[in-house]
């Protein structure tokens, strides 16, 4: 494994993880309701709240889709353009409605295995969204959504095993995909090195 691969895999999920837990915090505050309120609204208990707004702990989707619904918000409004109280970069670019710099792009550390999700669509509010998906060594997607439309992708580093109902996939880079979001579906690197998956999907629900 190189040096860059092992900097995915323990820095930038800690930081986002921190950043998640504070936008957390400034949108419960933002709604005057304390953690118990709003565990109680999102069926979770309020120590996982806690624990997360610390950046002690990676939520599954399935929790981060009952704390988005609790607070009325999209699911990558968490995150916003940029880490919470990070200022824009002296020389940042315009900011533009169908463009996304690489140092724009929220970032989300889903589950106990670290994998880390990045948007690089330039808005949240569109029917097609495509993310940066890093999955490290061991890891897997954890309650995925299933629903209406289609995801796809291409395995852009390492190798993944990609679960389509009953059939199951080992992709290497370079390889690609797409499939009903209806049926039932998980990702994983079972691999000894971090691999890259850009995720594409068509977005029915306007939460996800």
């Amino acid at each position: 494994m190189d040096d860059s691969a092992a900097v995915v895999g323990s820095l930038a999920p800690a930081q986002a993880t921190g950043s998640l837990g504070a936008r957390l915090r400034r949108l419960r505050s933002e709604r005057v309701l304390t953690i118990v309120q709003l565990a109680e609204r999102a069926g979770v208990s309020s120590g996982l709240i806690s624990q997360i707004e610390r950046g002690n702990s990676n939520p599954s989707i399935k929790t981060l889709q009952r704390l988005r619904a609790a607070l009325g918000v999209n699911l990558w409004e968490f995150l916003g353009d940029r880490p919470a109280g990070a200022p824009p970069a002296a020389d940042a670019a315009p900011a533009s409605d169908f463009v996304r710099r690489k140092s724009d792009r929220p970032r989300i550390v889903v589950g106990t295995s670290l994998l880390v999700k990045e948007l690089l669509s330039p808005r949240n509010d569109r029917n097609l969204r495509f993310m940066m998906i890093t999955l490290p060594p061991g890891g897997e997607s954890e309650d995925v959504i299933i629903g209406q439309g289609e995801k796809g992708g291409l395995v852009t580093r390492g190798r993944v095993l990609l679960s389509v109902g009953a059939e199951q996939s080992d992709l290497a880079e370079g390889d690609s995909f797409q499939f009903p979001s209806s049926i039932p579906h998980s990702l994983s690197n079972p691999h000894d090195d971090p691999a890259e998956v850009l995720w594409i999907m068509s977005v029915v629900d306007s939460h996800i």
